[in-house]
């Protein structure tokens, strides 16, 4: 299907396969979607600068960068920045369409259904999108698909003139006239309010005079403040609503000195945020925020899990604003098909972007539209996989990987290190449920193909390896499919989350016998340099040991994936590198397992978030683990010391071993957890020279260990 990507500071058509509904999630046929022009401008201009300029412009990102260079090390990251640049900017977040799949657990939508559909990580520009149950609407019966593609911008409309909380016949002045400051304009209008419109552009004076405004004035022609003084009679208008986009640190000021005393300003637009004091200390005037369109927005539970507000509590959501706005629509309250300027054709994007630069009066709505020929619809549906352009042809004798959710860590680490390993690895496929996420890799990586469909790298004799970088919760089903399909499998941590799964797992390698495919999961610490200096001092011990591993983890907030049902929590999620540590360590089965957590009396921590877990295996060794979120980031994340014969053995942060009587520095080296031997050691197994990297009993070790630490904990 036909994707549009901003790149370069240029628009491109990408073919890219069509995408599969996950659960609470619609799949979309696109009729129609808008070009936001202010929010798609500016992304046009960024994908064009250098990317030391765009750093300035998002110091978040830059911080976001230096701490994953703190703990992932400048190689990882500078893999990932590349990857995400060179796959260009992903764009669209406003479409209307009609429903051709249902994800698990969406009921209250059905096949065939027309609807809107909003949200910047799904309603894309693109041919099929899949959208979460929550964002996405039913449409009136009498509301064309062009003018349910506007639902986004006039959810955000919708949300800051509810920030405003206007009453029968108050005067607003609306600054700013592009498409969100027209809708604005429209929908206080059908609130009984008098309306002021202003910009700088006189046809988008004269639009906003025609379709509802009270009053017109130019930005700049005459002092503002004394024409509103006219027309509110000397006392002020009683709010502002600011849509515009401006680097004009005057702008807010300005907007404060239209109000009455205890007037109210609401900013939905971008301009910068720089407020004198004097400007609403002695009018007493309220300044408020309009977070895009409405309650549930940034919130991962709503927007992805599809957890609603109740009404009772939280009048209007996203969606319920979304319905609202629509609802206007269908009335004639508000009219966005006279703020459509232009219509393209989805393979003529390029230049409908190309119109946002052209010198004289730019278009205020643009809407894209798509195939309505139900036979070409079909071939673009099934077409699930894409051939990528610059893929290499398959060459004899490196084991060939079908990739599986790619995300930055893969991208970041062992992708990386299968393209150092040339001849032994080679990337064949990409899959991921995004479809450009899948298509952007592939690219990268030069693989064959991408696809959308987890089976499709299953049906693939020549796919010898699948690498599984999905979430959590669904990493033991992708095994046992894989398994059952013949093919080797390497899965990032945990291996399931699941003790039926776990199960299931075993029982296909014991009936597979010597038969069975290769399973390794990441746990890459015992493959780490400074634990094999340790294992070698450790090889000729006489007696038992104890092992005290302290992991400094760090805060995470609870509405992170991490904690939820696609991470499984902390314990099961990453404590479990270091069971596997201490296993490998040992060598022997696990005898008694305990635990203790603390019981968290707020709410910024989880029960396994901090604990402390002690295992007694059965040779007499004896590790505690001891996990915790309350420690500060200055401190190394992972330290180790190992007790035995005498001796003891420091592992600091993975970047050196101290040990002997002497205490000196028996290892040091770059902070190497042990992802390059890691695969090593795979393709020895692969290759037929060497064993399992992690033996079977020992992975199923690993997670009982775990399963029995949350059990305890909780």
């Amino acid at each position: 299907m036909k994707q549009v990507f901003l790149k370069n500071g240029e628009a491109i058509i990408e073919d890219v396969p069509a995408p599969m509904a996950a659960p609470g999630e619609v799949l979309v046929r696109v009729y129609r979607s808008c070009i936001s022009v202010g929010t798609e401008m500016s992304g046009l201009k960024s994908s064009s600068e250098p990317i030391w300029k765009r750093a300035l412009k998002r110091p978040d990102k830059v911080i976001k960068a230096l701490n994953m260079m703190a703990t992932k090390g400048v190689n990882e990251t500078m893999n990932v920045i590349r990857g995400q640049l060179g796959a260009g900017l992903v764009v669209g977040y406003s479409a209307a369409g009609e429903v051709i799949g249902l994800g698990e657990g969406v009921d209250n939508v059905e096949i065939g259904m027309r609807v809107a559909c909003a949200g910047a990580q799904s309603a894309h520009h693109a041919e099929i999108i899949r959208v979460p149950v929550n964002l996405t609407v039913p449409l009136p019966d009498n509301v064309s698909y062009a003018d349910a593609a506007t639902v986004t911008m006039g959810a955000i409309a919708m949300q800051g003139v509810r920030r405003i909380e206007p009453t029968l016949g108050e005067c607003f002045v609306v600054v700013g006239q592009g498409l969100l400051g027209q809708i604005t304009t429209q929908i206080l209008k059908a609130n009984g309010c008098y309306v002021v419109a202003t910009d700088v552009d006189d046809a988008r004076l004269t639009r906003a005079k025609e379709l509802g405004a009270d009053v017109t004035l130019k930005a700049g022609d005459e002092a503002p403040v004394k024409k509103i003084a006219q027309i509110s009679n000397g006392v002020g208008v009683d709010g502002v609503i600011v849509t515009a986009a401006s680097s004009d640190s005057a702008l807010l000021g300005g907007a404060f000195k239209l109000c009455r005393r205890k007037g109210r300003v609401v900013l939905v637009g971008d301009v910068p945020i720089q407020i004198d004091r004097a400007d609403i200390y002695r009018n007493e005037i309220d300044f408020r925020i309009s977070t895009s369109y409405g309650p549930g927005r940034y919130d991962r539970r709503y927007e992805e899990e599809g957890l609603d507000y109740p009404v009772s509590y939280v009048r209007w959501t996203e969606n319920r604003n979304m319905l609202s706005y629509l609802s206007l629509i269908s009335d004639g309250k508000v009219q966005p098909s006279k703020l459509i300027d232009r219509q393209y054709a989805i393979h003529d994007a390029g230049a409908a972007y190309a119109s946002l630069k052209a010198e004289g009066e730019r278009p205020l709505g643009i809407v894209l539209t798509y195939t309505e020929n139900d036979d070409e619809f079909q071939g673009i549906l099934s077409k699930r996989t894409v051939a990528t352009r610059t893929g290499l042809a398959k060459k004899d004798g490196p084991v060939q990987v079908g990739v599986v959710s790619p995300g930055a860590f893969l991208q970041g680490t062992h992708l990386p290190n299968m393209s150092a390993m040339s001849e032994a690895y080679q990337i064949r496929a990409v899959m991921s449920r995004t479809a450009h996420a899948a298509s952007t890799v592939a690219t990268n990586q030069r693989a064959s193909y991408s696809t959308t469909d987890y089976s499709e790298l299953l049906a693939d004799t020549d796919v010898d390896l699948i690498l599984i970088g999905s979430r959590h919760d669904v990493h033991g089903t992708q095994v046992i499919q894989a398994l059952e399909a013949g093919k080797h499998v390497f899965v990032e941590k945990p291996l399931t989350l699941d003790r039926e799964e776990l199960a299931k797992i075993a029982d296909i390698i014991e009936k597979a016998g010597e038969k069975a495919p290769v399973l390794l999961t990441g746990y890459n610490r015992r493959f780490a340099p400074g634990v094999a200096k340790i294992r070698e001092k450790l090889k000729d011990r006489q007696g038992p040991m104890i092992i005290d591993y302290r992991m400094n983890a760090g805060h995470i907030p609870l509405d992170h994936w991490v904690h939820g049902k696609e991470g499984g929590g902390r314990n099961l999620g990453e404590a479990c590198h270091i069971y596997d540590l201490f296993t490998a360590l040992s060598g022997s089965e696990v005898e008694e397992i305990s635990a203790l957590s603390i019981v968290p009396k707020e709410g910024m921590l989880a029960k396994n978030d901090n604990f402390v877990a002690t295992i007694r295996f059965k040779n007499g060794d004896i590790a505690k683990l001891t996990y915790t979120a309350l420690g500060n980031s200055s401190w190394p994340k992972e330290q180790m010391n190992v007790y035995c014969d005498q001796e003891v053995y420091f592992l600091d942060d993975y970047n050196k071993v101290i040990g002997g009587k002497e205490q000196e520095e028996l290892w040091s080296g770059s902070s190497d957890k042990g992802h390059k031997a890691e695969i090593a050691a795979l393709y020895e197994a692969l290759s037929g020279k060497a064993d399992w990297p992690i033996p079977m009993w020992q992975q199923l070790q690993v997670s009982n260990i775990a399963f029995a630490v949350e059990e305890a904990i909780k």
